[in-house]
């Protein structure tokens, strides 16, 4: 089956926004971030607006969803936070649906939460990671308990809707007590994220190990106790009370077109090349980003993206949610015949347990997402 050719570039929805730029780097963090440095951040703003323009004559826009990532967006002062929003609304618009800033706990007072507010942010995702000093402390997060308690607070009390970071598998982490007290401030939102000690990171260079055991206890302990509850875990890392899933991941769960703006920042854009689903493309770092002439297009080389890697990028997001990946949909839209081309991995996954098949919606189960690059790997390799 063969998709109707697109006439025109249909409007993007969401927009991420990455601002590298946090007061300390911990050693567990493999993002593109880095202190800041005198006329640094100028130059950053001035270059976002630059690619800002350049991504508005580029594509059409009807943004629902609007997420300041990084690094730590809440760390750049308010002048300079207006400045972006601004350059932001002035050439891309602005979320209808929702507006997300991530949040340090160290940088939150009550007159900045409500003067993000009025910036149009309306969610808030805080970096607790945990309510332990000591675990906190491992982590080389530069906030206590208290910090982030408080923080949590305020931005609630500001109109928020809050969303807490965790990290488990830390050795000698209290996690029960940390999820308590994430459920006790009221959040409406728990990601939940095993350590992993990425290559290259401070953590790697020291020789530290997470144990097999922490992680799948942390995995296990954490679903059992945020649905228990009340939260869905409606994503393998994401557990929301209703109505508060996060609507900007749901768009990359979902396989939907989104712009990059800044630094390290990635995109997939719906594209018109015959024979192409979309096109990728992840910028470079600060310093090659600040000295790109955007004038002259975009600061990364495009990536095809083809009907084949459609489809295992839509199984890699969707395998993710407990929504799964309606399979004859993605055939419709792909012109590929998921269940033809996939059928191996599909039998021997279905046959594991590890995935389920409810008509043409495909699942993981709860086993299947403790094994997830496992069963991901085997579509890869047919």
């Amino acid at each position: 089956m063969t998709p109707l050719p697109m006439i025109q570039l249909p409007p993007v929805k969401h927009l991420y926004v990455h601002v590298p730029f946090c007061p300390s780097i911990c050693p567990y963090c493999d993002f593109h971030v880095l202190t800041r440095r005198s006329g640094q951040v100028e130059a950053y703003l001035a270059q976002l607006e630059r690619e800002a323009a350049y991504l508005a004559a580029s594509y059409p826009t009807d943004l629902e969803t609007v997420y300041l990532g990084g690094g730590t967006p809440s760390f750049l002062r308010d002048d300079e936070l207006t400045r972006l929003t601004q350059s932001i609304r002035r050439h891309l618009g602005w979320g209808r649906l929702e507006n997300t800033l991530e949040v340090n706990p160290g940088t939150v007072s009550a007159p900045r939460a409500q003067h993000w507010r009025e910036l149009g942010f309306d969610r808030a995702s805080v970096g607790v990671q945990s309510l332990d000093d000591p675990t906190l402390k491992f982590l080389g997060r530069q906030h206590d308990a208290e910090q982030a308690s408080s923080a949590v607070e305020l931005l609630a009390a500001a109109g928020f809707r809050v969303s807490g970071d965790l990290i488990t598998a830390v050795a000698g982490q209290p996690l029960e007590r940390d999820i308590a007290g994430l459920l006790a401030l009221g959040v409406g939102h728990v990601s939940a994220y095993t350590l992993t000690i990425e290559p290259g990171t401070p953590f790697a260079r020291r020789g530290v190990k997470v144990n097999e055991d922490d992680e799948q206890m942390g995995f296990e302990r954490t679903a059992e106790l945020l649905t228990d509850a009340g939260l869905e875990r409606y994503e393998i890392s994401n557990y929301a009370r209703p109505g508060e899933q996060s609507r900007h991941n749901s768009a990359y769960w979902q396989n939907r077109f989104y712009l990059g703006l800044g630094p390290g920042a990635a995109g997939h854009y719906p594209t018109q090349q015959a024979g192409l689903r979309a096109e990728r493309r992840t910028n470079p770092h600060l310093h090659d980003w600040l000295a790109h002439d955007f004038t002259a297009g975009p600061a990364a080389e495009s990536e095809a993206v083809d009907a084949e890697e459609h489809v295992t990028d839509a199984l890699f997001m969707g395998l993710r949610t407990r929504a799964g990946v309606d399979l004859a949909a993605l055939s419709l839209y792909s012109g590929l015949e998921v269940t033809q081309r996939y059928a191996g991995p599909l039998e021997r996954n279905l046959e594991a347990g590890l995935l389920t098949l409810d008509g043409a919606v495909l699942r993981a189960t709860v086993r299947g997402w403790w094994l997830l690059n496992k069963v991901l790997g085997d579509f890869v390799n047919g």
